[in-house]
């Protein structure tokens, strides 16, 4: 395989380039409320080498402090997906729902033809998640939304899946999305479709995969091939495997 470290989108590169974006390379955002990690550009962070991964347009790390968040705000034409690591979050919606999103919750927006929403922490201590951007299949959709508990395992739980596989979210883009839990020495395979590319997200913990160490907040891109596995480091491993077409 090909290794870059800051390419493009993967539409511009050979099917066989895996592609590492360190932790540490993200781009940065903090506010006396929000400290804020984006994978890909995001708000006044932009660099074309770092648009996103195909349709996969934003993950951003975010740790808000208790009592504050997202006001309200327009969204159209995105999928937006929301993964709670810790503590808990208050959804407000144009649609008229009024959610709390717990740890291990999954909450899946469709933007469609318009949204407005509000994401604020009400309860007493800081909370952090991974909200990711995804591209819609088209333009156009209606509106929608959806979040769900998952019981997490050492082993890949759904969470995102065009069938709702084992009570996983369907999105309007056939993409899917696993969680896993692994402990210390644990393999996990990374078999993906082969018409699809992958890509690795560590929430937190260490671990091992396409001959590189990785730690939390890293992420790789990578095509579909054969034998590829992630072995969890000495403290286990908490991480998120995309299949995106």
């Amino acid at each position: 395989m090909t290794l870059t470290s800051s390419s493009p989108l993967f539409d511009d590169r050979p099917e066989t380039s895996l592609v590492v974006r360190p932790a540490a390379e993200r781009f940065h955002s903090r506010l006396d409320w929000l400290d804020s990690w984006h994978s890909f550009s995001f708000s006044h962070h932009h660099d074309p080498a770092w648009m996103g991964f195909g349709p996969l347009r934003v993950i951003n790390d975010d740790t808000i402090a208790a009592g504050r968040g997202f006001g309200m705000h327009p969204h159209r034409d995105m999928e937006i997906v929301t993964v709670m690591v810790e503590g808990q979050l208050n959804h407000r919606d144009s649609m008229g729902h009024s959610e709390v999103l717990r740890e291990g919750e999954v909450q899946a927006m469709s933007a469609g033809t318009g949204v407005v929403h509000s994401e604020m922490n009400l309860g007493e201590r800081a909370c952090r998640l991974l909200q990711i951007w995804i591209e819609p299949s088209r333009d156009g959709f209606p509106p929608a939304y959806r979040q769900e508990p998952f019981q997490l395992q050492a082993d890949w739980t759904p969470l995102l899946d065009p069938d709702g596989e084992r009570g996983a979210l369907a999105i309007n883009r056939p993409i899917r999305l696993w969680r896993a839990r692994p402990a210390a020495g644990d393999r996990l395979a990374l078999g993906i479709a082969s018409d699809a590319r992958g890509w690795l997200q560590l929430i937190d913990g260490q671990g091992t995969a396409f001959g590189r160490p990785l730690e939390r907040g890293d992420g790789v891109g990578f095509p579909a091939g054969p034998g590829e596995t992630f072995e969890a480091g000495e403290n286990g491993a908490d991480l998120l495997l995309f299949e995106l077409r």
